[in-house]
């Protein structure tokens, strides 16, 4: 089956400057890789994605809160915290990252392309209701979850995060929703302070999995299978979504974590197997972290190979 791979130009207008760690070569690293690569280029379908419109940024986000992120960004833009860099470019950015994952979505359940990877900044997994958060304006998986149960019907839908850092974002913007389930598998302690154990969300819908720095990498794979296997005992996903941050690799300067390119490879792989298991194949999978931007090329290249591509 062949996967998709969805951006847009739009994603680099997102001026956060290049002493920034969330920065538009990180994108460049990946479509870098791509060409270089002819033969696995023309293995993959390349799609632009769309812009996310206003109501479907409030699928998951407080009005007020996106009405006064424009008006800094239409001012010129600014920090809207202490981490958290906007441009002119930001809200074209922003929502195309949005837009790019529901096309995905749409993607997906139409059978048109069932897996897909999308390549888009800012990440989302920060961001809350009302308020950004460690270079997330938009909660992008957490949006593409809703729109999925509101444009498509669906019910059960597993959210997967392996970015170094807590979902904290996706967490608090999806726990309402019992037939959303979130597993996250994250440094700890680290950044944000948030994701222990024992948080389990107002309905138990939510399987946090806080580990320590430096561990041989084979320790964090089989925590996150673990996971899953429990967030799915009883539970039948109709989508997989997967906030796909790779500052969990080795060496990323934002994290502690020891996986290697070929990990993710593996984690993709069993995941899909799930997906063709329980929902048609159907896996959606955005961007989130990571920091080194030839180990995240390496990285996304690995993880879309085994998407099917």
């Amino acid at each position: 089956m062949r996967a998709a791979f969805i951006s847009h130009s739009d994603c680099g207008a997102h001026d956060t400057g290049w002493g920034h760690p969330e920065h538009v070569g990180r994108l460049r690293a990946i479509t870098r890789a791509l060409r270089q690569d002819p033969e696995f280029f023309h293995k993959i379908e390349h799609l632009e994605g769309r812009h996310a419109s206003v109501e479907e940024l409030e699928l998951a986000h407080d009005p007020d809160y996106i009405r006064a992120v424009r008006h800094v960004i239409e001012q010129g833009g600014g920090r809207l915290d202490a981490d958290t860099v906007t441009s002119r470019g930001s809200w074209d950015a922003a929502t195309a990252g949005a837009g790019c994952v529901l096309s995905a979505v749409d993607l997906s359940v139409s059978g048109v392309h069932p897996r897909s990877f999308s390549a888009v900044r800012p990440p989302g997994h920060h961001a809350v209701y009302d308020r950004a958060m460690g270079f997330c304006l938009f909660g992008n998986v957490a949006i593409a979850a809703h729109y999925a149960r509101q444009k498509h019907g669906l019910q059960r839908i597993l959210i997967v995060d392996w970015d170094v850092h807590h979902g904290n974002g996706t967490q608090a913007l999806v726990q309402s929703e019992p037939e959303i389930h979130f597993v996250s598998m994250h440094q700890w302690p680290w950044y944000p302070g948030t994701g222990a154990a024992d948080d389990r969300g107002p309905h138990g819908s939510v399987w946090n999995i806080p580990m320590p720095a430096g561990l041989p990498r084979d320790k964090y794979v089989a925590a996150l299978e673990r996971g899953i296997d429990a967030a799915t005992n009883g539970f039948v996903p109709e989508l997989i979504l997967v906030s796909a941050g790779f500052d969990s690799l080795a060496g990323d300067p934002l994290g502690g974590f020891t996986l290697e390119t070929e990990d993710f490879e593996s984690l993709t792989r069993s995941l899909v197997a799930r997906a063709e298991s329980w929902c048609g194949g159907r896996l959606v999978s955005a961007l989130e972290g990571g920091y080194a931007p030839d180990r995240l090329a390496e990285a996304s290249l690995r993880h879309l190979a085994a998407l099917g591509a």
